[in-house]
């Protein structure tokens, strides 16, 4: 399979796994705010952030393959790029496990008590990681064959850059609606009236960043169909790997903000809201952006 191809498909799987996760990711948001979230033991609440936290860990490293292959390589198909992606893949798999594990705890315990809920989450987690971990690597090492890497292109066809173009955005779209379906329904809950004022203007401004984060990922299609026909040029290659690259921008803040008004909804402390809101916005930032330009600056 050639190097164009094959990163094609890496990026289809990132797609594919990030659909997958936008369901959990999209729960772990809105369940603070449903009516029962308040009855839960403090064990449970705790489940419940350490489910959100991985899972937005995961999806995160979904999205990250998009952007290096943007930041770095300008979307040219390179050995680097298909390893990248590969890698990502692989390491979100053990966060968006664990995250569905503990999501379980949290439901199962709520509904017939820790024991049970214990005993569920383990299940669910061990389950996952057999088919998402174990049977990938049962099968490599009884069907292992040499495969030869095939050689770098000197440049990738355009065609193949706005095609991959298209795919990274229909990867990082995903995250970014589960969150707003969230952020749209959440305000119309009692508990959302609960909320100090402080909080609700920061999910408002959470709210209006996924938003735009959306919007811009949207428009690369809209463009190429409108104003380009579904030509391939490089002028919409340019403008299209801009649009996909800014709205990384307001995903990240609309991530983190509502990080803030979750950990603050189920552990009642500012400081761990706070705390938990910047740690991510750190994280997520250094993953998206700030590895990828030391990538660039090294190669330089």
């Amino acid at each position: 399979m050639e190097l164009d191809r094959k990163l094609k498909v890496a990026l289809d799987e990132s797609r594919l796994l990030i659909l997958g996760a936008q369901v959990l990711f999209g729960f772990s948001f809105q369940s603070v705010f449903q009516e029962q979230f308040q009855h839960l033991a403090r064990e449970s609440r705790l489940g419940h952030c350490a489910a959100l936290a991985l899972l937005l860990a995961a999806v995160s490293l979904l999205i990250a393959p998009s952007l290096y292959h943007r930041l770095i390589y300008r979307g040219e198909s390179r050995r680097e790029a298909l390893a990248m992606a590969t890698l990502f893949a692989g390491v979100s798999l053990l966060p968006l496990t664990l995250g569905l594990g503990a999501s379980a705890y949290v439901v199962f315990s709520h509904l017939f008590g820790a024991r049970i809920g214990a005993v569920c989450g383990l299940t669910f987690a061990g389950v996952s990681l057999f088919l998402l971990y174990g049977l990938g690597f049962m099968m490599r090492a009884f069907g292992r064959r040499s495969a030869r890497m095939p050689e770098e292109q000197e440049e990738t066809p355009l065609a193949t850059k706005i095609d991959q173009l298209l795919t990274e955005a229909r990867v990082i779209i995903p995250g970014g609606q589960a969150l707003l379906g969230f952020q749209l329904i959440a305000t119309l809950t009692t508990a959302f009236t609960e909320l100090p004022d402080t909080a609700k203007y920061v999910h408002i401004a959470a709210l209006c960043a996924v938003a735009l984060a959306v919007t811009l990922l949207m428009t690369p299609a809209a463009l190429h169909r409108i104003a380009y026909r579904g030509e391939d040029t490089r002028t919409f290659l340019v403008i299209g790997s801009v649009l996909v690259v800014a709205a990384a921008v307001p995903l990240a803040v609309g991530f983190s903000a509502d990080v803030y008004v979750a950990f603050l909804r189920a552990t009642g402390s500012s400081v761990a809201a706070v705390s938990a809101s910047v740690v991510s916005m750190l994280v997520v930032s250094a993953l998206w952006f700030g590895y990828p330009a030391a990538v660039r600056r090294h190669s330089r």
